[in-house]
């Protein structure tokens, strides 16, 4: 009796440790982060095969435990590992942290608090009276993001109308038109405000979305808002399916100015280089900097490749597009244990549960003429139905997955060549997972190897990114065709897996049949840039409503959040002047004001004349006295000098700052941040600052400084750079200026005689293709 009692009283923590035991011996994924990305050298997945080879003792176990690899933007591996060895693996040297890979909730109000701008910092009464004008592919009014409950009348001055049928504005939606200058209207589309694609109500929502429920089919699940959900919307559809015509883009920049929004937003653009009055948007733009409206601008999707940046008019905004600290992932596990990750957005749920194998190859539907290769590629039509059914394929480039899908297919396994690190997600009409092209090869071999291969597609978890923010592949870089002592893009903002509002009409995935409907949608591209800078742009309006649209923009500009540069080539062509940041642009201290007059005086710098200005400004403006040259004075926020090569680096830029910080201040001026902390850099040239000290004794006065650089001559430097920053005193601002010095030759590519040079290789297609319509062309 007394054993028995003593068993019973042991058992359940006999059974307790027992479990315990059994938790610590089994492999879960663990994320190992190693910090910045690598240096050349070692291969990065072999570096992380070696660590797991020390630690599970075989190239075999270490084989089967590592799910993949990260070194483009960031070092680190995600394996299955027990307790003890991912303990083993904290310890060694260069790891920073190893985790569990948990499944957080994920919040669509990441983006936002992201940047640093919470709910708290948000505030009713002054943003309430900021409406946002945006040029896109209209909304959907009845969207819970448009919800209008607690808001009162649109505010006195709005002159806007709500037009169209089968569409009903409130005190959100204060303003609806839409432009529509072709014949025809094709299937689907409505003669309204009403979207019916999705962009438009996507934009709007990021914007000045008001918290709601959202989730993009259990994706991202929680609580969504734009970034001034208690401002206005005013939405102007120019966009269709054929494009967004140059006649409907000036007819809705003439109603938003007239309308009296404060901040226009463009998330869309011209595919080839355009001088300022033969683009539409620069255009429209500067009429409406003419009336105190600053447009934002998204900068293109037709990155990496250099001199590809749009919207380039240095009177509005451009937004290049960066990352957010969360990365989507689907997984694929192989019958052989093998588990891929890749970057993609799953919604489908298969609970494991696995299919059949085969590659699309072994699948060709020769009734319609395709062969094995063509099948490969898993193009619509191209595989055998009977075959394809209630399997899993492995094709050989991403596609929109409908050669699967309607096959009758489970669903399929993506990889290309030509793709090798994709770093942005993308949703599908089934279950989907998408692989590089060396675990494409292993997928590949599997299937040829094994009599019944088989596989399954988990559902896309969320990855924490602690390298964001990172410029994205697809971002359009400077420098600017056109104007290149502009440095351009401006500023970079949250561009990649964004989660807003959808129109139920509009395909829910990248495949257009997709008859799935949905409201939330997750997608990527500097139209989704944009909207962050354009409702930043708004937040600070609201608590500055009188400053010009040059104050606002040099705000965000110089208090953005300094970007890594070991993480991007191509610097502030890629980043600008770093990552957006709102809550700290309404106390910027300086800023770098410009009016009309300035952007006329440049404007005749750039070689147009008297006759032409006075058209466009309406005014007796005049080039008199003034010699073509250099922009080397427009009082901008940035410094950009060309040099061409085997010439020496010389120029003198003269710059005027507004104290709007405390009446009584006094700046220091510092080029090498670096020296402040022991460590100056070496830079290719040097910098002279007159004077090196500005003290002000009120509120809104004036000091100029110049800025002389100087250096050697140089040939085929690609772009390298500092930042000039003027310190408080007392330490309360820091404005930064960004600095880069690089050999160009003004209008190249596009002058050149080698139409090859500007050709876009098949990546950038991927992009374009499913990015939005930020880099659609307008028609002619």
């Amino acid at each position: 009796m007394a054993k028995t009692g003593l068993f019973s009283l042991l058992y359940p923590l006999l059974l307790a440790a027992l479990v315990l035991n059994c938790h610590c011996l089994e492999r879960k994924l663990h994320v190992v982060y190693m910090g910045d990305k690598p240096q050349e050298g070692l291969s990065v997945a072999s570096k992380h095969h070696g660590m797991l080879h020390r630690v599970l003792g075989s190239a075999s176990a270490a084989k089967d435990s590592l799910v993949h690899s990260y070194g483009r933007s960031f070092n680190g591996f995600a394996a299955k590992l027990t307790a003890e060895e991912a303990a083993r693996i904290s310890e060694m040297e260069g790891v920073v942290s190893v985790n569990p890979s948990r499944k957080h909730k994920l919040h669509t109000t990441r983006s936002w608090d992201f940047l640093n701008l919470t709910t708290d910092k948000l505030g009713a009464a002054p943003e309430s009276d900021v409406v946002i004008g945006l040029l896109d592919t209209g909304v959907w009014p009845e969207h819970p993001s448009f919800n209008d409950s607690g808001f009162t009348s649109p505010p006195t001055k709005w002159k806007g109308a709500c037009t169209g049928a089968n569409f009903t504005c409130n005190n959100k939606i204060i303003g609806a038109r839409f432009y529509h200058s072709g014949d025809d209207y094709y299937e689907g589309e409505v003669p309204s405000p009403r979207d019916t694609e999705g962009h438009g109500t996507h934009t709007a929502s990021t914007a000045a979305g008001v918290e709601v429920d959202a989730s993009y089919f259990g994706v991202a699940a929680g609580k969504a808002r734009g970034g001034v959900p208690n401002s206005r919307i005013a939405v102007y559809k120019v966009c269709w399916m054929d494009g967004c015509g140059d006649a409907d883009i000036l007819k809705a920049f003439d109603d938003a100015i007239a309308d009296g929004v404060d901040v226009i937003s463009v998330s869309l653009g011209a595919g080839w280089p355009l001088d300022y009055f033969d683009d539409c948007i620069a255009i429209g733009s500067f009429h409406a900097m003419k009336n105190g409206i600053l447009t934002s601008n998204s900068a293109g999707n037709s990155g990496p490749f250099p001199v590809s940046v749009s919207n380039y008019s240095p009177w509005s905004l451009t937004v290049a597009a960066s990352t957010i600290d969360r990365k989507l992932v689907a997984r694929v596990q192989l019958g052989n244990g093998q588990i891929f990750t890749g970057i993609n957005i799953n919604t489908f749920e298969l609970n494991g549960t696995t299919y059949p194998l085969i590659w699309g190859g072994d699948a060709a539907n020769y009734t319609v003429g395709a062969n094995p290769e063509i099948a490969g590629w898993c193009l619509t039509g191209a595989m055998n139905a009977d075959i394809v059914s209630g399997k899993i394929v492995y094709c050989d480039t991403i596609w929109d997955g409908s050669g699967v899908l309607l096959a009758n297919g489970v669903g399929n396994i993506m990889s290309d060549v030509n793709v090798e690190n994709l770093d942005v997600a993308f949703s599908w009409p089934l279950p989907t997972a998408l692989v590089c092209p060396s675990e494409g090869k292993s997928v590949l071999e599997y299937i040829r190897s094994t009599e019944k291969p088989i596989a399954t597609i988990f559902f896309t978890d969320a990855w924490k990114d602690a390298m964001a923010p990172d410029v994205v592949s697809f971002s359009s870089r400077g420098p600017s065709p056109i104007s290149p002592d502009i440095l351009k893009p401006d500023i970079t903002a949250p561009g990649v897996d964004i989660l807003a509002g959808w129109s139920p009409l509009s395909p829910s995935s990248i495949y257009y049949g997709d008859t799935r409907s949905t409201l939330f949608n997750i997608i990527s591209g500097t139209s989704m840039s944009c909207p962050h800078a354009s409702g930043s742009a708004a937040y600070v309006k609201a608590a500055h409503p009188k400053w010009s649209p040059a104050a606002i923009k040099s705000a965000l500009m110089t208090t953005a959040y300094v970007m890594d540069p070991s993480k991007s080539e191509d610097l502030e062509f890629a980043y600008g002047s770093g990552q957006i940041n709102p809550a700290a642009a309404v106390d910027p201290g300086l800023v770098f004001d410009a009016s009309e007059a300035d952007y006329v005086n440049f404007l005749c710098k750039q070689g147009y004349n008297s006759s032409t200005l006075r058209l466009v400004t309406g005014d007796n403006s005049t080039c008199d006295g003034i010699i073509p040259g250099r922009a080397w004075d427009l009082n901008y926020p940035s410094f950009s000098l060309y040099v061409e090569d085997n010439q020496p680096i010389a120029a003198t830029f003269t710059r005027k700052v507004t104290n709007v910080g405390a009446a009584n201040s006094t700046y220091a001026a510092i080029y090498d941040i670096g020296a402040l902390f022991g460590t100056p850099t070496q830079h290719l040239f040097n910098i002279t600052i007159e004077p090196s000290v500005l003290k002000f004794s009120a509120v809104g006065e004036t000091q100029t400084f110049t800025v002389n650089v100087t250096g050697p001559a140089i040939s085929q430097q690609p772009i390298t750079s500092t930042a000039i920053f003027w310190v408080e005193e007392n330490g309360t601002h820091r404005v930064r200026t960004p600095l880069a010095v690089y050999n160009y030759i003004p209008g190249a590519p596009y002058n050149l005689e080698d139409d090859s040079v500007s050709a876009s290789p098949r990546r950038s297609s991927v992009y374009q293709k499913v990015g939005g319509i930020a880099n659609r062309k307008p028609l002619p």
